[in-house]
């Protein structure tokens, strides 16, 4: 199957970009193209208008703001995985990037174009809200900052209003100190995952944080102080899987509890 017939404006800054997904509310902005353009040539997504982003070289860097790693929405997953920047997160990013897939997709496939797209296995909606990263937002009536936990509202929906675009990625900076577990399920390098749970514990902030992912929505975020230690015990793991919030179930279930065993077993004692 191709893609229906569409036009292609490419918008020379960002405020080119929010103009004209006014103009048309039913454009839709591109990146690397590693998921909109399958969903194109399914006739998944059938827009008049493609939004070309590539030329916005001002959504391409990345640097540090304070506490902040602040990463631009262009940035490729291969830019994130090779590491050669300044990283926050003790290797974290490189970590998630490098399990992205293939290096084809890598190459081209970006941060900001996985987390709009927000499909529930995709590894950046999990790894940002883990991070407990912020993002900024800009539209019609200006910019916003959101929690990344807060910016996936179901499967392939976001927080993003009408003629709005991710415009940064600000992750907090770890301590010297902290750990971070990322683990997940696939049945073969480069799909999708069938399950994901990821998990932060920072000595410094006192934060520890875990993360569900993959599952049929949103990611489910739990964080708490002495969360690890907690999670040691396998009754606690048990109750925390049969939670409502999660609703997982079958080999699904399975799947999530092995992955919390290790991530706990990484991060225990951390606090």
């Amino acid at each position: 199957m191709k893609a229906i017939d569409y036009r292609i404006e490419r918008a020379p800054d960002l405020a080119g970009v929010i103009d004209a997904l006014q103009a048309d509310p039913f454009a839709k902005p591109i990146a690397g193209g590693q998921s909109l353009g399958a969903m194109l040539n399914l006739r998944l997504a059938q827009p008049e208008c493609v939004i070309d982003l590539a030329g916005l070289d001002t959504l391409k860097g990345m640097h540090i703001d304070g506490d902040d790693m602040v990463i631009g929405p262009l940035v490729t997953h291969a830019t994130l995985e090779d590491g050669r920047y300044e990283d926050a997160t003790g290797g974290m990013l490189a970590h998630v990037a490098g399990g992205i897939a293939y290096r084809a997709v890598r190459n081209s496939g970006t941060i900001g174009g996985s987390l709009c797209h927000a499909d529930p296995a995709a590894d950046w909606i999990a790894a940002t809200a883990a991070l407990g990263a912020v993002f900024e937002i800009q539209g019609p009536d200006g910019t916003r900052r959101l929690a990344a936990r807060e910016f996936m509202t179901s499967a392939f929906e976001t927080a993003l209003a009408e003629a709005e675009v991710l415009s940064a990625i600000r992750v907090p900076a770890l301590g010297d100190d902290a750990r971070w577990s990322y683990r997940k399920f696939c049945r073969k390098t480069g799909e999708f995952a069938l399950a994901i749970v990821s998990g932060v514990a920072d000595a410094r902030t006192g934060i520890e944080r875990l993360v569900f992912s993959a599952l049929d929505g949103a990611p489910v975020v739990i964080e708490r102080a002495g969360l690890f230690e907690e999670l040691a015990e396998t009754s606690a793991r048990d109750a925390l899987l049969d939670d409502e919030l999660l609703s997982l179930t079958g080999h699904r279930r399975a799947l999530h509890a092995g992955l919390l065993a290790d991530v706990v077993a990484d991060l225990r004692g951390i606090a």
